[in-house]
């Protein structure tokens, strides 16, 4: 009974995602701290890339937390840390992307393509409701149909 319940206890906390950032990394005030969680957020690991460098644990990802505390500390805005971060390793390390015209096709192509499904529903629709659906009827069932309807 004991082995079961830590079996299904080790399982449940296995769940349990585990932060990557580690005490030491962790600055003493409450609010840098905050501001250099949600850049965090913000920024893929170049490593993992499907994770954010505050979940990862790589190496790189380390570093980025440290150098993002660390403008953070020296004076930067939230701004100028991302801006800083893009400049040295491009928009792909955005887990979000800008808005910008070059990334405009990005941003509205699942727009595009709700409406291009739409579109092909509709037209798929149309061309089916012109259609008739079955055989004509034989000489003795449309005789037996005026049969039914004279009556």
């Amino acid at each position: 009974m004991i082995r079961r319940f830590l079996l299904v206890l080790a399982v449940v906390l296995s769940s349990v995602p585990a932060f990557a950032v580690n005490p030491d990394e962790v600055l003493a005030d409450p609010k840098l701290e905050m501001r250099a969680r949600a850049i965090s957020a913000e920024l893929r690991c170049m490593v993992c890339q499907n994770q954010s460098i505050d979940d990862s644990n790589a190496e790189l990802a380390k570093d980025l937390r440290l150098l993002v505390r660390k403008r953070l500390t020296d004076g930067d805005t939230d701004e100028q840390v991302m801006n800083y971060i893009v400049s040295r390793y491009g928009e792909f390390v955005l887990l979000k992307p800008r808005l910008e015209p070059k990334t405009i096709l990005l941003w509205g192509a699942p727009l595009l393509l709700v409406v291009a499904g739409g579109l092909s529903l509709i037209v798929f629709a149309r061309r089916r409701a012109g259609r008739p659906t079955g055989s004509k009827l034989t000489a003795e069932e449309q005789a037996r149909l005026r049969k039914l309807l004279d009556e």
